[in-house]
């Protein structure tokens, strides 16, 4: 199991685990994804970008992860705990729903967190949706701090709550 830069020749596997994982959510009544998010064009962007990475195995891509240093601008207002100088953005995490429970977003959540400390990023930032209560066990399990709400409209008339680990403050 290794876990690698995506490449544009996995853009039609990428598009099929995120719909994969929004079915999965929407059959759970956790409308955090859907039918036009993510897009095929949004991980399209993250490849290009170089910012997104998958979990794979025997050539099947398992989970993935977006880490970048670009701030939405969802996130301008927010009042994090470090100043906005070298943070990481944590976008995406998704495991397909046949390989969940196997601790591969612990793995990816690892992964992310060791690449963040070896590259001196003072913290990670991430948002999860109000509504998906497992996501925030998951990271407040991994001390990450529960900050403020956002919106996304376009998503959810409900909140995405922001959450920061600090490093290397």
């Amino acid at each position: 199991m290794t876990i690698k830069k995506v490449k544009i020749s996995d853009l039609k596997q990428l598009h099929s685990l995120t719909k994969s994982c929004a079915n999965d959510m929407m059959d759970n009544g956790i409308f955090q994804w859907n039918e036009k998010y993510p897009s095929k064009e949004v991980l399209q962007t993250d490849i290009e970008l170089g910012q997104i990475w998958k979990l794979e195995e025997s050539e099947i891509i398992k989970g993935i992860i977006v880490l970048t240093e670009i701030e939405d601008k969802e996130y301008i207002n927010v009042k994090w705990l470090t100043k906005n100088l070298k943070n990481l953005y944590l976008h995406r995490l998704a495991v397909h729903p046949n390989f969940q429970g196997n601790g591969y977003a612990q793995k990816l959540m690892d992964f992310a967190e060791n690449y963040a400390s070896k590259n001196m990023y003072n913290s990670i930032r991430l948002d999860t949706f109000s509504q998906n209560k497992r996501n925030q066990l998951f990271y407040e399990k991994r001390n990450y701090v529960k900050l403020e709400n956002i919106y996304f409209p376009n998503q959810s008339e409900h909140p995405f709550y922001c959450y920061e680990k600090v490093l290397n403050a």
